[in-house]
């Protein structure tokens, strides 16, 4: 602040307001540690009109933007006080409005800048890690965390997350022995959700069940469960408990990537191809360019009759997923389709091309294990 009123006091405010630079920049703080956060965005929106290269007055108004949940502009202010000077903290709240936001690729980013600057802040350790949890890079967060599980044994979210990751990563072994850990410490959700996932995976959608509704009346609250109880609940063939677990998550993480795909191939099952194109979409936003979730979204128009939407999206995942099979296959039926027939068995050769590589790849391997 009292850099802040330094710089101020060398600076004539210029418009209409009538108190001073000083005076309107305690109110602004003032107004912001209260909580009242569009005053507080009001008045320092009077600021960086005048000082629109002073730090702290950016900065500040990013964070009451933020306090708003007006995350887009949060991010926009924090960008521009970064180019101006440097600072771990500020850069720290970027990457939370990235986070809040559901922008979990740039949040990442953004953390790992933060961490290379402070590396033993276990706020930003654990926030990276749920990133890469959420991102599905499950031996990120083991490289992450296995050192600082090491260091801090007793720190139960450093082992969530760790053994979550273990698990997913399917080293089953080293992810129960951390569970076991945590169960020492007496039956929590956490545990209960890290059981019931390993189950899941390991198709005891029966045990899953029970130890994920465990999870549930002791957490409501916690991240993931419900998401993996729908599915449980999906694979146990109780599609109107899935479709609500589902729908429950939602409520609780708008941008859970994996609800968002889930009930949207829920929703294309049962033709309701709009609803199902809602969740395809925002699960886009929140992994952009993911090769499945376009896949979906091109599968889904084709099933609407879209015919050349599907194909332009086909053809655009596939020149950047050269590989991909189904996608190549799915192409070829939407050209025959629309009447394109030469090009439809020319995408067929080429999709039986792929196969037969592919098998051939495997027998060698298999060869070579013997």
């Amino acid at each position: 602040m009292s850099r802040i009123a330094a710089v101020l006091l060398c600076l004539p405010l210029v418009g209409p307001a009538q108190n001073s630079p000083q005076q309107l920049m305690q109110q602004a703080l003032a107004a912001q540690q209260a909580g009242r956060f569009e005053e507080a965005v009001r008045d320092y929106r009077v600021l960086v009109k005048q000082y629109p290269n002073i730090f702290e007055i950016r900065s500040n108004l990013g964070a009451a933007l933020a306090g708003e949940g007006q995350y887009a502009e949060a991010i926009a202010e924090y960008e521009k006080a970064l180019a101006i000077q440097s600072d771990p903290t500020v850069r720290l709240n970027l990457a939370l409005s990235y986070y809040k936001s559901g922008n979990l690729e740039k949040a990442r980013d953004t953390l790992k800048q933060v961490h290379a600057e402070q590396p033993a802040n276990m706020q930003v350790i654990e926030l990276l890690a749920d990133c890469y949890l959420r991102l599905a890079q499950n031996r990120e967060v083991i490289t992450l965390l296995t050192p600082v599980q090491s260091a801090y044994p007793d720190n139960d979210a450093v082992t969530y997350l760790l053994s979550t990751a273990l698990v997913r990563d399917g080293q089953t072994a080293k992810g129960q022995e951390l569970i076991d850990r945590i169960l020492r410490n007496g039956d929590s959700a956490e545990a209960r959700m890290l059981m019931g996932t390993t189950e899941y995976m390991a198709g005891d959608y029966t045990r899953a069940r029970a130890d994920l509704q465990k999870a549930i009346q002791l957490n409501p609250h916690l991240p993931g469960v419900y998401t993996y109880y729908g599915k449980t609940l999906l694979k146990s063939g109780d599609q109107v408990g899935g479709q609500k677990a589902l729908e429950e998550a939602l409520q609780l993480d708008p941008n859970d990537f994996t609800s968002n795909l889930d009930l949207g191939l829920l929703l294309r099952q049962i033709h309701d191809y709009s609803g199902a194109m809602r969740y395809f979409r925002h699960a886009l936003e929140l992994h952009p360019g993911d090769p499945g979730v376009r896949f979906e979204i091109a599968s889904t128009e084709a099933a609407q009759g879209r015919l050349p939407e599907a194909a332009g999206d086909f053809e655009s995942l596939i020149k950047d997923e050269p590989d991909f099979r189904e996608a190549i296959w799915q192409l070829a039926n939407v050209y025959i389709r629309e009447g394109r027939k030469a090009d439809g068995e020319r995408e067929r050769a080429l999709y039986m091309k792929l196969n037969a590589s592919r098998q051939a790849e495997g027998q060698l391997a298999a060869k070579g294990s013997k």
